[in-house]
Formats: structure tokens, C-alpha cells, sequence
């Protein structure tokens, strides 16, 4: 070969190579060729991505020195930030920012000031050392932070699950990552609140024990209270409403207007107690009765497509516990815990969006939902007892008598009762042929409202026949709790977590929900192996590749030579 060709030919290789980066740049494809898509972003979530006009920016504290769990959830992060700004344009810049790294006590107390008012909470983990049983604490924050157009939102990147072990709830965490994300930019996005209503005029729960759900709802809507007697409508502008908690029955003027406005598009949330119990009064009597309200609703939601029976359900399997007093210690009462079956709580099995990979939701005398035969309406149980189960038919008598005696398991046959129902289709009007022709004349010429006999186009809405869902407890020394805390066991469940995405679900444009399904195969290592084996592994993945590089490369040393020594002979 001469001295051109071999110029020749180094330079065609440059300006190849040169060509192919630049072609890489601008036009390049990523396959995801793991099972479970790991590395995909969801299509709602990259016509999300493709709107933005400005940077958004995301700061991530989860960074530094962590353990394997924790490292990969950060990574996790990383990967899925670097696929929404592949996505977006560049327009999504991150850092990872470990906040507590060279500060001093002082200034470590303004950073844990400074973190909680935007709602991110330390994590104090243990850390077992190397081969010993001897633990370090380590403090964290597991959380990060989006702000972009002038708004901030806080998301916290770890998730908790009853059900779960502490790795199963890091790889749950990784598989929300982008659904976390996406949601707070979609809020920064977003320049005002879509309209929700908190209906009342039915004797509909609303105080101090629904502070923190709507409350939390202010946040992402522009929630209303509207009396529904003093309205001739519920308006259109109501993306959805919610129904929580009535204590009087419905007349036929006000389900009309609840039906129109459903037939116009308007989405439900229903929130439903069938009957009357007072568990307070359990303080100073022995037994109280559940009696049917008589809301005067079932043949509406029956039309619609599920009943709420008059029952209360009881759970074998998950139950919460109340204390009960079993005797005296001293002049102190004993006071210790039992299971109450009419307080059960719900783990999510289904993979609807709504619940999917979500922790367990608290209820408390809740009764059971029939699903209706009807083709045009599509149900989905979002939500149900355990398969050691039972429904109690109304009138209930209730006795904490009954708690001394341990239920037997054989009295527990039914599985899965639904507790919460999605109904999605095109809904039928309750009134269609019911209406006297003299009132829809009136409707129509002097009201200017249209009658519909069905929905314009599918429509959804979620039934939960159980209102205290919604409420929160409350307590003298600390006012209003969480919705979802229990008191008895200090536990926080999913009750928010659910409704939130509920009201998402029914109002959300995007179906950013959508990136909830994601689930990730959690492939664990052998703990026990590893400790035995390490050395052997260390050196098959150091040693082997340095002994192949070093076997190749006499390997080619030995035939170049002996190649070239056979020339000059």
C-alpha cells in the first residue's frame, strides 16, 4: 500500500466517522429490549414532554454514598431524566444535589427547615456493615424538587406498601419515577385549575372531617361548594363533582339534575354510606343498630350500572383493630387490640391505572356493590375485600361483645366483594319515558336546557360505598389528621393517594395515569451466596476479562511475529 492510499484511506475514515456522529445527533432510534420496557417512556407522557416551551428544572437529593437499593432508585432517576430530555428538546435540566454534603449542624437544621416547607421529609436509614452485625445511620432525602414558569412542585421518589418488603417497595419506587415526574410538570404545565364541585344540600358530610381531602383537592382544582337545591343545574363547567357522605334522600328534582349533568358529560365520584351507624355511641352501650339512610338513589345507580347493597361487610384476613378494654391493672383499665371485621382495608390487585402498584385504602363500615348486566357500560373493580370474607344484611346489629369471641374461618366464604366500582361507557338517562311531556316543554322553551336520553359520548364515574374514604379524624391535641391515618395503629394508608387519582382519572386529559402500569420484575440476589461466593465471583468478572485481553494479545504478538520472521528467512 503507498503513502496516498494510506492517506487516502485514514482520511475517508475520518470524515465517515465525522458524518456518522453527526447523523447520531440529529437522527438516532433507541430499542428497549428489556421485557418489562424498562428504559420506554409512555406516549401521553412524550406529548407532555413535546409541549413544553420553556426549561423546566428538576433538583434530585437522592445522590452520595447509598445502599445498593437507593443507588439504583437514583440511577433509576437518572435514566428516566435523561429520557424526558432527550423527549422534550433539552428543555428538561436536572441535577442531583445531596443537600446536607460540607454543611454544619446549623446550617443542616435551616436545610431540613427549608426542605419541609416544601414538603420533603428526611428518611434515617440503618446500614448494615460489611459482614457485621453492626448498623450506621444515615440521613436522606429521598425526594425532588420540579420548578419551572415560576410554580415548584415537591415529589417524593420513595414509595410504602403494607404488603411489601423493602425491596419490593425500592423497585415499586422506580417503577413510579416517571409517572411522579411527569405529573408535577404536568401541574407547572398546566396555567390554571380545571372546576370540580363539593355537592351539598342532602345533608352531605363537609367540616372539620373532610378538611384534609379537600384541602389537598384546592391544590390541583378550582373546587366549588354548591347547594344543590339552590341551583336549577349543575353546570357544565364542573369537570366533575363529588358526592360525599348524604344523610337525606334525594328528591326527583335534584336526581334529575344529577342526571342531565351526566348525560352532558359531568363525571361522579360517589361516595356512598347505605346505612346509619353511630360507632360512637359503642362508648357507653353495649350494641347499636345499622339501619338503611333511604337515600332514594338505587334506581339511579342502577341504571348507571352497580348497586349498593344494604350490608356491611366483614373481612377475615385485613381488618384494623380497635382497643377494648379486658380487664384492670391496678386502678388503670386494660386496655388492649382486637381485629374488627367492619373496618376492613383493601390491597389493590387489579392493574387499572387508578390502583395499580398503590398501597392499601382504610374503610370502615363499608358495604358490598353488585355490578349490573349491561353491555354499553364497561365495570372495573378497583377495589375489594380479601377472599376470607362476609356481608352482614341489613338491619346490622353491632356488639363489641362480639370481639371476645374469635370469629371461626368457616363462616368467611365470599371472596373479593367489590367495594369500589369505575363504570365507563355510554350511560342511559334514568328518566328517559318517565318525564311528563307539559315539563319538557317548559324544560326546553322557557329554560333553554336539552334533554338527553342518553350520554352524548362514553362517560365515566367511580362508585365507593364508603364515604369515610374521604374523612379525616380528628384529635385535640393535634387537630385535623391525614386522611387515611389510623389512629389505633399509628398507620397512614392510601385513602389520598386513591382519591387523587380518581379525580385524575375522571378529569385528566393527558391519561398521564397511563405510566402507573409500569411494573418492574424485581430479580433479587441470594444474599447467602453472595457473602460465600464474593471472592469467586470478584474474580471471574475482574480476573477473566484481564486473562482474555492478556491470552489475545500474545496470541497476536506470537503469529505477527512468527508471520514477519518467516518473510526475512
Amino acid at each position: 500500500m503507498t503513502k496516498n492510499q494510506s492517506t487516502f484511506r485514514f482520511a475517508f475514515l475520518l470524515v465517515g466517522l465525522l458524518l456518522l456522529n453527526i447523523l447520531g445527533s440529529r437522527f438516532h432510534k433507541r430499542f428497549d429490549l428489556t421485557a418489562e420496557k424498562r428504559f420506554s417512556i409512555s406516549e401521553p407522557t412524550r406529548q407532555l414532554l413535546k409541549q413544553l416551551n420553556d426549561d423546566i428544572l428538576v433538583e434530585v437529593y437522592l445522590t452520595g454514598k447509598l445502599p445498593a437499593g437507593f443507588q439504583q432508585l437514583s440511577e433509576g432517576t437518572r435514566e428516566v431524566l435523561n429520557e424526558f430530555k432527550e423527549y422534550s428538546g433539552n428543555k428538561i435540566r436536572f441535577s442531583f444535589i445531596n443537600p446536607l454534603e460540607g454543611k454544619n449542624e446549623q446550617e443542616k437544621e435551616a436545610v431540613f427547615k427549608s426542605l419541609a416547607n416544601k414538603g420533603i421529609q428526611p428518611v434515617n436509614l440503618k446500614i448494615q456493615q460489611d459482614e457485621e452485625d453492626v448498623y450506621s445511620e444515615k440521613i436522606i432525602f429521598p425526594a425532588a424538587s420540579v420548578s419551572g414558569l415560576q410554580k415548584q412542585e415537591s415529589i417524593s421518589l420513595l414509595e410504602n406498601h403494607i404488603a411489601m418488603s423493602p425491596d419490593e417497595k425500592l423497585n415499586l419506587s422506580q417503577s413510579l419515577i416517571e409517572y411522579k415526574i411527569a405529573s408535577a410538570i404536568k401541574q407547572i404545565l398546566i396555567p390554571g385549575k380545571c372546576q370540580i364541585a363539593y355537592i351539598q344540600g342532602t345533608g352531605e358530610m363537609i367540616g372539620i372531617n373532610t378538611i384534609d381531602m379537600l384541602s389537598t383537592l384546592s391544590k390541583y382544582y378550582d373546587i366549588d361548594t354548591i347547594d344543590i337545591n339552590q341551583n336549577i343545574e349543575i353546570g357544565k363547567n364542573y369537570r366533575a363533582i363529588i358526592i360525599c357522605k348524604p344523610s337525606m334522600a334525594f328528591d326527583e328534582k335534584n336526581k334529575f339534575k344529577i342526571d342531565q349533568y351526566v348525560m352532558h358529560g359531568g363525571k361522579i365520584l360517589w361516595l356512598i354510606d347505605k346505612l346509619k351507624l353511630d360507632i360512637d355511641s359503642l362508648k357507653t352501650q353495649d350494641a347499636t343498630l345499622a339501619i338503611d339512610y333511604n337515600l332514594n338513589l338505587d334506581d339511579l345507580l342502577f341504571r348507571y350500572g352497580a348497586r349498593i347493597n344494604s350490608d356491611l361487610v366483614e373481612d377475615f384476613m385485613y381488618a384494623n383493630p380497635i382497643p377494648i378494654t379486658v380487664g384492670t391493672i391496678g386502678n388503670q383499665p386494660d386496655m388492649r387490640q382486637f381485629p374488627w371485621l367492619f373496618f376492613p382495608f383493601s390491597i389493590p390487585d387489579s392493574r387499572h391505572p387508578i390502583v395499580n402498584n398503590m398501597d392499601a385504602v382504610m374503610f370502615s363500615n363499608v358495604s358490598s356493590i353488585d355490578t349490573i348486566a349491561n353491555p354499553e357500560v364497561r365495570k372495573t373493580i378497583l377495589l375489594h375485600t380479601s377472599p376470607r370474607s362476609r356481608r352482614s344484611p341489613s338491619p346490622v346489629r353491632i356488639s363489641l361483645s362480639s370481639i371476645k369471641y374469635k370469629p371461626k374461618v368457616d363462616m368467611f366464604r365470599e371472596r373479593n366483594i367489590p367495594l369500589a366500582v369505575l363504570l365507563e361507557g355510554k350511560f342511559l338517562s334514568s328518566y328517559t319515558n318517565r318525564i311528563d311531556p307539559n315539563f319538557l316543554a317548559i324544560y326546553r322553551d322557557s329554560l333553554h336546557k336539552t334533554f338527553l336520553p342518553e350520554c352524548e359520548k362514553e362517560n365515566r364515574m367511580i362508585v365507593v360505598s364508603d364515604a369515610d374514604v374521604f374523612l379525616n379524624d380528628f384529635s385535640e391535641r393535634r387537630g385535623p389528621m391525614e386522611c387515611g391515618y389510623y389512629k389505633y395503629t399509628d398507620q397512614l394508608f392510601a385513602n389520598k393517594t386513591f382519591l387523587l387519582n380518581c379525580m385524575e382519572y375522571l378529569t385528566d386529559d393527558f391519561g398521564l395515569l397511563v405510566a402507573r402500569n409500569k411494573t418492574l420484575q424485581l430479580r433479587l440476589l441470594d444474599r447467602v451466596r453472595i457473602k460465600k461466593e464474593r471472592i469467586q465471583w470478584q474474580l471471574l468478572n475482574v480476573g477473566l476479562p484481564i486473562g482474555l485481553v492478556l491470552i489475545f494479545a500474545s496470541a497476536y504478538f506470537f503469529f505477527r511475529k512468527k508471520k514477519y520472521e518467516g518473510r526475512v528467512n
